[in-house]
């Protein structure tokens, strides 16, 4: 929405008496379609605190749409069909063109960042597996989720940092992010790499096998070294916060950013505006809906590094706010020129690779990737 009309808004606002969070909300569009993880999961339940806040200050309307695959979240994304997405590291991947998204009806997605809250990321096991260390996970069952690389390159990261790879646990595959957080308490697998905060992780707590998380030490520098060797976004982190967690019985893990509210880089800047703003200006209304919801402030959420670029719209509102830096806009700026140069190898390789088989063309991108970083 244009500058003028707002400023109309906030006229009428301290005109009528309005509250001025109330001339803010209007601005925002009258519905809108979001894509989230699974229901149960954190992303879908701080999603749908969040939107309901939009609604009671606005009466903007938002559907969630639940999706167990980073695929299945990103495409109405991209298709127009969905007007922003709460995503993991799949972000990431998807602005990468790497893992699903090197596909040749993919390659490097031109994402931005509306907001990222600082989150955490672990091991829960059930707690009759007797698994005290990462080393521990030899050999036992193992939880990862079909298509989603979000997910499972936190997991293959967290088995390298105890030297393992995929071959020396017994991998059980299941098709939706829900399904695996249940498999604890139903005994069909014994451990299994996500965030603290997933309702089906409370029932483990509860439920006769009870939960552990299993540490991931701060102080092993070559373990940590070992995990950003597979994806070098993570960092430690004592979690208090989740199922089995309080401040007496904190948990070393590793921490990133998720949700992450992403849109197009072609969305409306004045739109994206209005979504951070109201982010940020009906704070109260959505802070005490979850566990973990509470570190959705914008001067911690609003903040690189990032998975992505940050949104021209949502910079403008954190420069208002006096958050954004001179360092953060220099972060930025290197992200944003990463992500071109990705696109234009990306156009290379598309018509190099131009009648290859799909194993052929990745082998290419691959390649013309690693090349066009180098440089």
């Amino acid at each position: 929405m244009c500058k003028t009309l707002s400023k109309r808004l906030l006229t009428v606002a301290l005109a009528t008496g309005m509250s001025i969070s109330g001339a803010q909300a209007a601005s925002l569009p009258d519905t809108m379609i979001w894509t989230a993880y699974d229901v149960g999961s954190q992303g879908h339940s701080e999603a749908s605190a969040i939107a309901d806040a939009f609604g009671k200050a606005s009466g903007t309307r938002i559907r969630i749409q639940p999706s167990g695959s980073a695929i299945g979240r990103l495409q109405p994304l991209v298709s127009g069909r969905a007007d922003y997405a709460f995503l993991a590291t799949e972000s990431f991947f998807a602005s990468e063109g790497v893992y699903d998204f090197s596909e040749r009806r993919w390659g490097p997605q031109d994402l931005r960042a509306v907001a990222g809250r600082p989150s955490t990321f672990g091991v829960p096991t059930a707690a009759d597996a007797d698994i005290e260390t990462l080393e521990d996970l030899k050999g036992k069952r193992v939880a990862y989720t079909a298509g989603n690389p979000s997910v499972q390159v936190k997991c293959d990261a967290i088995l390298a940092f105890a030297g393992l790879d995929r071959s020396d646990v017994d991998i059980v595959m299941f098709p939706t992010h829900k399904a695996s957080m249940s498999s604890l308490v139903e005994d069909r697998a014994d451990a299994t790499c996500t965030t603290t905060t997933a309702s089906q992780l409370y029932e483990l707590a509860e439920s006769p096998r009870g939960i552990h998380w299993v540490d991931i030490p701060a102080d092993d520098e070559e373990g940590w070294k070992r995990m950003n060797e597979v994806a070098p976004v993570f960092q430690p982190f004592k979690e208090t916060i989740g199922a089995g967690l309080s401040e007496s019985s904190p948990a070393n893990m590793l921490a990133y950013r998720y949700p992450i509210i992403v849109a197009t880089a072609d969305k409306s800047e004045d739109e994206v505006y209005e979504v951070i703003k109201a982010l940020d200006e009906n704070y109260d209304l959505y802070k005490d809906a979850t566990a973990a919801i509470q570190r959705w402030r914008v001067s911690d959420a609003g903040t690189p590094p990032i998975d992505i670029p940050f949104h021209d719209g949502a910079i403008r509102y954190l420069e208002e706010k006096g958050i954004w830096t001179d360092e953060m806009q220099e972060w930025n700026d290197a992200r944003v020129a990463r992500l071109e140069t990705l696109k234009n190898a990306w156009s290379t390789t598309l018509e190099e690779g131009e009648g290859m088989d799909e194993e052929a063309f990745k082998a290419l991108w691959k390649e013309k990737r690693q090349a066009a970083l180098s440089k």
